[in-house]
């Protein structure tokens, strides 16, 4: 983990000024923020731990793999095994998808080095061509990794959810609602979209 990202600052001043309803959020929780993870394979794996569960779920599921493995990392996981991934509360299908992983990254398969000088796009799709990872996986990826500022994964459940509550007094929003909502967060959509999720959850999200 390597702490907030350089930009957090602007961005704080840029949402402030732009959204009143963001102002707000951001007030609740005072000096709390993004910490970006500098170890690729454990930022995929806490992705994939949480895609379609509670945060709460996810951080169980998390805790359970610190304690039993002394660092996870593609070596350590692929000494014990799929079945012994399920033991800590993974179901037999995310155990192969992080099994297979990091089989990905010992084999050089996955190529880390190129990510840094993509564009966002261009690392999804890198991404996605991995068994596992689909969009909203990638976009933690990009959020919480490479630390890119101005990611709005529009297809979590948590941040449709607080735009909802936040901006539509708990109406559904239409996709193209939120769009315009999120425009004003430009170019720190990343920023934003962290607060929102902070809202809703009693631990900080952190991929």
């Amino acid at each position: 983990m390597t702490g907030l990202p350089e930009y957090w600052p602007d961005a704080l001043l840029h949402l402030k000024r732009k959204d009143r309803v963001l102002a707000g959020v951001v007030k609740n929780y005072n000096g709390e923020g993004l910490l970006k993870r500098g170890d690729p394979y454990g930022t995929l794996v806490r992705a994939i731990v949480g895609q379609q569960i509670s945060t709460l779920a996810a951080a169980a599921i998390w805790r359970r793999m610190e304690t039993s493995l002394i660092e996870i990392n593609p070596k350590g996981v692929l000494s014990i095994g799929e079945e012994k991934l399920r033991d800590f509360g993974l179901t037999r299908q995310k155990s192969k998808y992080i099994h297979g992983l990091a089989n990905s990254f010992v084999s050089g398969e996955v190529g880390t080095h190129i990510w840094q000088d993509q564009d966002s796009e261009s690392v999804i799709n890198s991404l996605i061509k991995i068994n596992g990872i689909g969009r909203w996986t990638a976009e933690m990826f990009l959020i919480f990794h490479l630390a890119r500022p101005d990611v709005l994964p529009l297809r979590d459940l948590g941040l449709r959810k607080g735009i909802s509550i936040l901006y539509g007094k708990g109406r559904n929003l239409s996709d193209s609602e939120m769009y315009s909502i999120a425009e004003v967060w430009r170019p720190w959509r990343s920023v934003a979209t962290w607060y929102i999720w902070r809202s809703l959850d009693p631990e900080p999200v952190n991929y």
